[in-house]
């Protein structure tokens, strides 16, 4: 591009400046008045009007995009149509259905686990006491039998009794319970056969079970009946002949041991044919989850959930 004295200096042209600063181009446009300028014969002049390029941003206008309404965009979002919902029932209906079964099983189990381990503390308590006082915590004679402390059960053929019969009467465990808890007397009022501690002069505890406040719940109740966790009373019995054999007054029954499904042998001091024994001192016993025993069918349903300890 040429440049020389002659070209800027030729009259009627316009000369524009140009101002470099911080390396951004804002040209500065200069029009001079073209009446103090020299004019060549014949050639008219306009009138221009000023120019201004110092700010060229300032009526810059950005297109602008359309937004949509964040609110009601959200809003259609978070809905749910009524097909959505109903899937979801189904689903969650579908789940409750399959855990239901497992869940009872579960806590079955659970309460399974609980009775086996209530009936061993039993039985280790009653041996405890034994070992420290030479005789088992019960107010029966020894040298009379083995002896069954029991209570009524449901059968398939209705209710059903289990233990030893004393004076026309089946006794429960809770004379038992309140010489190895060392209760004095019921909580509702009453002497135990532990009145004055006659039958635990040591006062010492056996056995720390829950009490449940009432006579139909498990654990101890107001009558001092243990019950297990399905509220039925635990079946007791004691080598009170002291030969080494416990005889069971329901499992003692030929009709239901000499199916060899419970692990008990013949206690050959006794007469035959009830006079399956289990080969210790104590026998301590749950009707199960269902509540039920059947003296006739030992392989029946009802004989099938019972908690034995030892087993």
């Amino acid at each position: 591009m040429r440049d020389n004295a002659k070209s800027r200096n030729a009259p009627g042209r316009r000369l524009v400046a140009v101002d470099w600063q911080d390396c951004a181009w804002q040209p500065s446009i200069e029009v001079r008045n073209l009446a103090a300028t020299p004019r060549r014969p014949g050639i008219k002049s306009l009138a221009v009007p000023p120019l201004d390029f110092h700010s060229p941003r300032k009526n810059f206008i950005l297109p602008k995009t359309m937004k949509k309404n964040p609110s009601v965009s959200r809003r259609r979002r978070a809905g749910f149509t009524l097909v959505e919902l109903l899937t979801v029932i189904a689903i969650i209906g579908i789940l409750a259905a399959l855990l239901l079964p497992v869940l009872s099983a579960v806590k079955k189990s659970a309460q399974r686990t609980k009775a086996k381990l209530e009936a061993n503390d039993i039985a280790t308590a009653i041996q405890t006491y034994d070992s420290d006082y030479g005789r088992f915590p019960t107010s029966q004679n020894p040298g009379t039998g083995d002896f069954t402390y029991g209570g009524m059960f449901q059968s398939p053929s209705g209710s059903q009794s289990v233990g030893t019969v004393v004076s026309g009467s089946i006794i429960s465990n809770a004379e038992v319970i309140a010489i190895l808890m060392d209760l004095t007397n019921y909580p509702g009022g009453g002497p135990t056969v532990n009145t004055n501690y006659q039958k635990n002069p040591q006062q010492h505890v056996f056995l720390r079970a829950k009490t449940s406040g009432d006579n139909s719940s498990p654990g101890v109740g107001n009558d001092l009946v243990y019950r297990d966790p399905w509220g039925n009373p635990y079946v007791i019995s004691m080598d009170l002949n002291y030969n080494d054999f416990c005889v069971d007054a329901f499992y003692g029954k030929d009709v239901i041991s000499s199916t060899g499904l419970f692990g008990l042998i013949r206690d050959t001091s006794v007469a035959a044919p009830n006079n399956w024994a289990y080969r210790g001192k104590v026998m301590v016993w749950s009707a199960g989850p269902d509540g039920m025993i059947d003296p006739n069918n030992a392989a029946g349903a009802a004989n099938k959930d019972n908690v034995l300890n030892w087993q």
